[in-house]
């Protein structure tokens, strides 16, 4: 089972390797900087994350990190740039099995039915995966975005 297709207000996904949350944003806003032009500010909800950091250097520039607890998707990152403005992206377990975390990138980018959460998508996902958690994941995919 795969979570429903429905509307998401998401624009994107990432899939991060580990829990190290300042080694990651920093991998992740390094792609993204050039991209998308620079990004000052980075938002998480710290459910998932063990420790947080206030700053992470991004391509010789300091971004700063915010945390929120009950106004952000536990499941959510929040990226903003002056240039091109903000993008709500998927956060998916970096223990995600590779067929689930397609999964759920795909979900992550439809526009289709009723409004959903990022939360509700992950939730979807993990009472539908019938593989163990353990599989290996070998040909995986470092850092995934989609949908922008």
């Amino acid at each position: 089972m795969s979570p429903s297709p429905g509307h998401v207000e998401l624009d994107g996904a990432w899939w991060p390797r580990s829990r190290d949350l300042t080694h990651e944003l920093s991998a992740l806003a390094d792609v993204l900087d050039p991209l998308w032009g620079r990004i000052t500010h980075i938002a998480v909800n710290p459910r998932y994350w063990p420790a947080l950091p206030r700053k992470v250097c991004v391509n010789g520039h300091v971004v700063e990190v915010g945390w929120f607890t009950s106004e952000q998707d536990p499941h959510k990152i929040l990226l903003l740039s002056y240039t091109a403005g903000r993008w709500d992206l998927l956060v998916i377990p970096p223990e995600t099995s590779a067929p689930s975390a397609a999964r759920l990138m795909a979900a992550a980018s439809a526009n289709t039915g009723p409004p959903t959460t990022a939360t509700a998508l992950v939730a979807a996902e993990q009472a539908g995966e019938t593989s163990s958690s353990c599989e290996a994941t070998t040909g995986r995919p470092g850092r995934l975005v989609v949908g922008m």
